[in-house]
């Protein structure tokens, strides 16, 4: 049984009436005082801070609502990349990934551009199609996960979900499984992410790291690539310590390749209870938490977890109508209305959130780090 957090908890919504209850069922903790730690946290402490995002301009507006008309407007895409490969019908997922937020993300990382923007989400629903489809499945991925060289487990001082990476837990051999390993994670930290945050925390630990035990150059590549190009926006800080001279050479092989904005957000050898509470925060990288990794325990934790989190939110977009445009923080079990109870209001006026958790106003530097 769960039990209860250090700090009073907000008026309850959707999001922490479901989490509370998956915390029952799945006997998820919600801080390092429930002992030995075998499981995801259910949600971030009442503490957590995320930041609102940015107020869109009147010109801001105007391009997302010329996004928005476009993909509104599609009815196929093309099965794959291939050249002159058929066009099938938009499902209903894909539909529901073209979020008001999903939008804003590709605007923001094309420094507004329309067509770019346009052209980078079709191509992005076109390789979820070929590189996610209906393969990734637990299952699958299963045996990369079996040492816990992935973890995803508690959620950092602004509410994103901490993605540990811990490549002296590597216990595969190259393949192209072990990128849609890291790809299959981030899809759960997506489904983890409460309302009011559209990001994670990566934190990526070379402690006892050996040589041979971390991704080629060709690897590290091919991840910044579906990273940049299908992951905009998803990426709040990076956490990296323990890094030894080796790891350092890499990073300096693979920095070129590295958006200017993605470098800023990368944190080198910091104390990591400045950004995540130590409550929350496994104690191998100078937190509380005594978490054990036990892949018969956590893997059908998380993936219940993750299942429970998707089916509530297909839920509330079929029960809002199936819009593409939809508002994410609606779709979470936030406080914010769907899109049609806001029909009416500008696109200025809908990217003003009332979160379940608390927020406050960002500095200048946290707005433009926001933004990136």
């Amino acid at each position: 049984m769960a039990t209860t957090q250090e700090t009073p908890a907000p008026a309850e919504s959707p999001y922490l009436q479901e989490a509370q209850a998956a915390a029952d069922e799945l006997g998820l903790p919600l801080s390092a005082a429930d002992g030995v730690i075998k499981k995801p946290f259910a949600r971030p402490l009442d503490t957590a801070k995320p930041l609102p995002p940015p107020k869109l301009t009147s010109d801001q507006a105007s391009k997302y609502d010329q996004v928005l008309k476009a993909v509104s407007s599609w009815t196929t895409i093309p099965s794959s990349s291939a050249k002159d490969a058929p066009e099938t019908p938009l499902t209903d997922d894909e539909r529901m990934f073209l979020t008001r937020e999903c939008l804003l993300r590709y605007l923001r990382a094309t420094k507004w551009n329309v067509p770019e923007a346009v052209s980078r989400i079709r191509s992005t629903l076109i390789w979820r199609r070929e590189y996610i489809g209906d393969k990734l499945t637990p299952e699958y991925i299963s045996i990369e996960n079996e040492t816990g060289k992935q973890v995803i487990l508690g959620f950092d001082v602004n509410g994103r979900p901490c993605h540990y990476l811990l490549p002296s837990r590597q216990n595969t051999e190259r393949s192209d499984r072990q990128i849609e390993h890291l790809v299959y994670m981030l899809e759960r930290v997506i489904d983890l992410m409460p309302p009011g945050q559209e990001s994670l925390a990566l934190v990526v630990n070379f402690n006892e790291t050996k040589s041979g035990q971390n991704s080629s150059i060709a690897q590290a590549k091919q991840t910044l690539h579906f990273l940049q190009n299908h992951y905009p926006e998803r990426l709040g800080r990076a956490l990296v310590i323990n890094v030894p001279f080796v790891i350092w050479g890499f990073f300096k092989i693979i920095s070129p390749f590295i958006d200017p904005v993605t470098r800023q957000k990368l944190k080198f050898n910091e104390d990591l209870c400045q950004h995540v509470p130590p409550t929350q925060l496994m104690k191998g990288t100078g937190g509380d938490v005594e978490f054990e990794y036990d892949h018969s325990v956590y893997w059908p934790a998380l993936n219940k977890l993750a299942e429970q989190r998707r089916k509530a939110y297909r839920e509330r977009w079929i029960k809002a109508g199936k819009r593409i445009g939809e508002h994410e923080d609606y779709l979470k079990g936030g406080a914010a209305p769907s899109l049609a109870a806001t029909e009416g209001k500008s696109a200025d006026e809908l990217g003003e959130k009332t979160d379940t958790l608390k927020v406050e106003a960002p500095t200048n530097e946290q707005a433009q780090s926001n933004a990136a």
